[in-house]
């Protein structure tokens, strides 16, 4: 692929703002666009070629799917702060490094994980509540993800490391392709041959090795400012990638685990029905979040690199784009749900009776509503990351993930599952509560901060 190669510092030091984010933000928007295109597809073909059991199983089982997942992220994510923060201050050698260890302990780490998943699969769905065909169908599922797990974990790691390095573009290819041949490879194996609940999963793990050997090419090849090296490993290290990780993976896990419960809830108050409509309005949110992710994690780079370098008045320039982008975005989405909120439930099951239409229908406009704040909880964290305020943003992902909605399930159950519904309405709004507070301490810390630079 032959690809201009950019300079980090040139690009995210002196590129006018403006510019900056059409190079990096809209590419990353795109290419993550594609990607949850691809999850979307997932619940589509599902539900249309192999039924309503199946559509269920894979909301039972995408949770521990997304754990799977998350810890890519946290390694990748934890690194890619540091290493942008390094090549901000001239560090190469400590960037070279700290990228060459995080490659091995996400294969690692990926390996022990997987591992892990496929023996304790059946336990899990057991003690889920889940009996017969939708137990069997969500291990098979689950199982066939934690089989490829040590590529699919480094996956998400590199999509960090491409951004870092300039290679925008090629970070797109690479979403893109994986979002692309995974619909197409799952809709040849449950549309034209009839396969099962497994071979979706196959179809977007095999779309993962594809994508990884283009996002790996470069690196191998030496072409980048980030190289491969002999690798030092140092426990401070560890703990800095873990550190700035830790918010971002929190975010995940512990909104995996809100979902396992709710789950548990659904299952208890409405069966089967009432987890496929949860599951309707987690595909919605699976096509959301990650276009803003795209968009706020494409500049994070740029973001580490000037707040390494003490350029506070380009930090503000950037978040102002990424705060206003994500304003539009998601508000324009929430438009588009709640103009035709029927025809994203029958996207995924067709043949869905009137009377749980009705009940989808009214879950998703009130689902939707929560969206309306969700963005900025979302930006705020994502900022936070950036410049390595690990703590504020683990506040706010913990808070947003676990600590509201949890205990909101039990008070909002009196409801029945209206309650259940309202649940990310009230989150929403404690959660955007939370990050108004944690950014004016932040600006407060920023004047004292620049005032003490000009003494």
């Amino acid at each position: 692929m032959a690809e201009s190669t950019t300079d980090p510092k040139e690009l995210f030091g002196t590129t006018p703002v403006a510019r900056l984010f059409v190079h990096a933000a809209l590419p990353g928007a795109v290419g993550m666009l594609v990607s949850s295109l691809y999850d979307v597809m997932d619940g589509i073909l599902v539900g249309n070629f192999i039924g309503e059991t199946a559509f269920a199983a894979i909301n039972l089982a995408m949770p521990f799917v997304i754990v799977l997942f998350a810890f890519g992220d946290l390694i990748g994510v934890g690194s890619a702060v540091p290493i942008s923060i390094a090549l901000g201050e001239n560090r190469d050698d400590d960037a070279n490094s700290l990228f060459t260890c995080s490659c091995l302990a996400n294969i690692a780490l990926g390996t022990f994980l997987g591992l892990l998943l496929w023996l304790l699969a059946p336990t899990i769905f057991g003690l889920l509540g889940a009996t017969g065909e939708l137990a069997q169908s969500a291990t098979l599922y689950l199982r066939v993800y934690a089989a490829f797990a040590p590529i699919s974990t480094i996956a998400y790691a590199f999509d960090n490391y491409l951004r870092i390095s300039g290679r925008i573009r090629r970070s797109l290819v690479a979403n893109t392709f994986l979002g692309v041949f995974g619909a197409v490879l799952e809709f040849i194996f449950l549309g034209i041959f009839g396969m099962n609940i497994g071979a979706a999963a196959l179809a977007y793990s095999l779309a993962i090795i594809f994508s990884v050997g283009i996002a790996v090419w470069p690196f191998f090849r030496g072409e980048l400012q980030l190289k491969f090296v002999r690798p030092h490993f140092s426990l401070a290290e560890a703990w800095e990638v873990f550190r700035c990780g830790l918010s971002t993976f929190l975010d995940n896990v512990a909104g995996r685990i809100t979902s396992i419960v709710m789950n548990t809830a659904l299952l208890a108050m409405g069966g089967e029905n009432a987890v496929s409509i949860y599951g309707c309005a987690m595909f919605a949110e699976g096509f959301i979040i990650p276009l803003l992710y795209g968009i706020l994690d494409a500049l994070q780079p740029a973001v580490g690199y000037n707040w390494g370098a003490r350029d506070y008045q380009r930090v503000k320039k950037l978040e102002l784009l990424c705060f206003g982008s994500a304003a539009c975005l998601s508000v324009f989405l929430v438009i588009l749900i709640n103009a035709a909120p029927g025809f994203v439930v029958r996207l995924f099951l067709p043949q869905a009776e009137e009377a749980f239409m009705t009940e989808a229908v009214f879950a998703l406009r009130i689902f939707s509503l929560g969206l309306l704040l969700r963005w900025f909880c979302f930006a705020t964290q994502m900022f936070l990351v950036s410049i390595g305020d690990s703590v504020s943003a683990t506040l706010i992902a913990v808070c947003s993930a676990i600590a509201f909605p949890l205990p909101l399930i039990w008070l909002l159950s009196p409801l029945g599952l209206t309650g259940l519904w309202f649940n990310s309405v009230v989150n929403a709004v404690l959660t955007a509560a939370l990050s108004v507070v944690l950014l004016l301490r932040l600006r407060g810390k920023v004047r004292v901060m620049s005032a003490q630079e000009q003494l």
